[in-house]
Parts: structure tokens; sequence; C-alpha cells
């Protein structure tokens, strides 16, 4: 699988330790940035990702919360960017909201627990059924 990456500072060594294990995995991981821990505001990096997204990507973002990575990401109609701090949110956000950017919080997350959302997101399909009336709901001109 193709998967894109982005963080800020407080998220680098997160995403390159995800870098690296993804890569082991067998997975093309595109590094947006940031490229060190020095300091830098995490929507640069968001609006850099979302900007060459695909709707049918899957992307990992990162920040100390995964609060900010988040609110910014959501701004894009083709995104639904969730946070998650463990497996069952991160299948869930992909099983019932369909979505397809994981937003890690790096400052409340181990790193076991951040492989084990990761593999949760890209391992768990959409359901559809009555979570896709709820989806297609999110944008105000559908209803």
């Amino acid at each position: 699988m193709h998967l894109w990456i982005a963080s800020d500072h407080a998220g680098f060594r997160l995403k390159a330790h995800l870098r690296e294990w993804l890569g082991s995995r067998s997975h093309t991981v595109e590094d947006i940035g940031t490229h060190s821990e020095e300091s830098t505001d995490y929507p640069l990096w968001v609006h850099k990702l979302a900007r060459h997204f695909p709707p049918e990507g899957r992307a990992i973002l990162i920040c100390g919360s995964g609060n900010g990575v988040c609110m910014t990401a959501n701004r894009y109609p083709h995104i639904r960017a969730a946070v998650a701090w463990n497996r069952e949110i991160a299948r869930l956000a992909r099983a019932h909201n369909d979505a397809n950017i994981l937003c890690l919080p790096a400052r409340f997350i181990s790193l076991e627990e951040a492989e084990a959302a990761v593999e949760a997101f890209l391992s768990t399909p959409f359901e559809g059924g009555r979570h896709l009336q709820r989806i297609n709901a999110i944008n105000p001109s559908n209803i």
C-alpha cells in the first residue's frame, strides 16, 4: 500500500519510527515532512499533504495531541481524518467513519500503541451500510 505521512516537530520521532516500521512491512511511505525536531507549525505539513492526497488514499498525520493535524486536515472536503490512540479507536474510525487519515497524538501514545493503531487503520475495511448514510450527511450541502 502507498501511504503518505507527515508531522510537526512533536511528532517527528514517532513519524520516523512508523516510516521505518511500515517500510519493513512492504508499504511504500511518502514522507511529506517535517524532517527534523526543529520547531515548526503543523498546518504547514497538513496543507502540503492534503493538496496532493487522493480521496482513495491513506495517510498518517502526527502532532503532540493529534488534534491540531486532525482539525486542519478535516478542512479539506476529500479528507476524513480521525484521532486515534489505540487499536479499537483506529478500527472504528475505518469501519464506521471510512477515515482516510489517521491522526496520532505523539505525546500520549507509545510506539507499540501507535503500531497497533496503524495496523488496525490499514487492515480494517469500511462497513458501509448505515454508516455510508452518516458519512454522506457530514457535508451540510448533502442534508
